[in-house]
């Protein structure tokens, strides 16, 4: 994006496993705009201890999200240090949470321009999280044959099994999705906001689809 250019600002929503941070970091790094995934965020926060950490541990070990009053303001911190153009990666995740985010950029004569909704069946869902791996130092995190050796592809360090991925507790954040997600999706819809993505194409083919989508014209 030029220095003229008008910021994007995007809101990526799914199911837990269907991509969304892989397709956020590869949508962010193709269109200059910057990336949040609070799923990340918040396990940074719990490996490091810190007093969010400390409050998101119990709620993120049985499967379910933050309260929308602690996870708005964290985003607020986080959307007033980022001026331009963004991806956000698992917020709004309830339909509170959307509205907090329409009124805050409404209060800064901002818009978002679009909710891209990732969509995968539950089958598919179930064999990716068998498969997937993270870095706890960058944050990478993809399917383990594209860790050849259990190498980070981006830093080298050793690439683990997300904490969060065992099956029961990744049944739980699924279902935690229908209930609070799925109103989130039909209020963009409802706007004439959303993009609807499938996301049982291969990565690459669903990278292009979203770059196609958002490329700003030349």
């Amino acid at each position: 994006m030029t220095g003229t250019a008008r910021p994007i600002r995007l809101v990526l929503l799914g199911p837990p496993a269907s991509g969304k941070g892989t397709q956020g970091r590869r949508l962010a790094s193709g269109l200059g705009l910057a990336y949040l995934s609070t799923g990340a965020l918040l396990r940074e926060h719990v490996e490091a201890g810190s007093p969010l950490g400390e409050l998101a541990r119990p709620v993120l070990a049985r499967g379910e999200y933050l309260p929308d009053d602690l996870m708005c303001r964290i985003l607020g911190e986080w959307l007033a240090a980022h001026a331009g153009g963004w991806v956000l990666d698992g917020f709004p995740r309830s339909l509170h949470q959307a509205l907090f985010l329409d009124d805050w950029l409404e209060e800064r004569s901002m818009s978002l321009n679009a909710a891209v909704s990732l969509e995968a069946p539950l089958d598919e869902l179930l064999n990716r999280i068998r498969r997937r791996v993270e870095c706890p130092e960058c944050r990478w995190s993809g399917q383990n044959v594209q860790a050849p050796g259990n190498a980070c592809p981006d830093c080298a360090n050793l690439v683990v099994p997300r904490a969060d991925d065992h099956e029961e507790n990744f049944l739980k954040r699924h279902a935690e999705f229908s209930r609070l997600t799925r109103p989130v999706i039909g209020h963009y819809h409802s706007r004439g906001l959303l993009f609807s993505c499938q996301a049982t194409a291969s990565e690459d083919e669903v990278a292009r689809t979203l770059l196609n989508r958002f490329m700003p014209n030349p």
